[in-house]
């Protein structure tokens, strides 16, 4: 008898977010605890680890074709993005714009509704 198998949190879809706080975010009639990426791809788990950078946002630059404008929700309170991170996604053909989780929730869901190539790097909040 197997044991218990831990995934990677994915939704293999795109979906508005419904609400976010307590450590996490609702979307798609589930719950998620921690932060999330919501891509082309889908809704991923996402682990920051204090820090937003190429290496935390590589799944941004693997779907970069698809992602026109990269909503980054800095928590509480907004914090800008590194000047050589900002560059690097510009490269790719990414307009970035750092702000507060709550902003970045409501910016994302409107964007999402007019079927724009939009992306969102949020970090979970109490």
């Amino acid at each position: 008898m197997a044991g218990i198998v831990v995934r990677a949190a994915h939704y293999p879809g795109r979906a508005p977010v419904d609400a976010y706080g307590n450590g996490g975010f609702r979307f798609a009639g589930m719950s998620h605890r921690g932060s999330i990426l919501c891509l082309p791809s889908g809704i991923h788990g996402w682990e920051p680890e204090g820090r937003i950078d190429r290496e935390t946002l590589a799944r941004v630059f693997d779907e970069a074709e698809e992602i026109e404008v990269l909503l980054v929700g800095t928590g509480q309170e907004m914090m800008p993005l590194a000047p050589d991170l900002g560059a690097a996604l510009r490269e790719r053909g990414i307009v970035s714009d750092a702000m507060s989780t709550g902003a970045a929730v409501r910016t994302f869901n409107v964007l999402l509704a007019e079927d724009r190539a939009v992306a969102a790097a949020l970090i979970a909040v109490d």
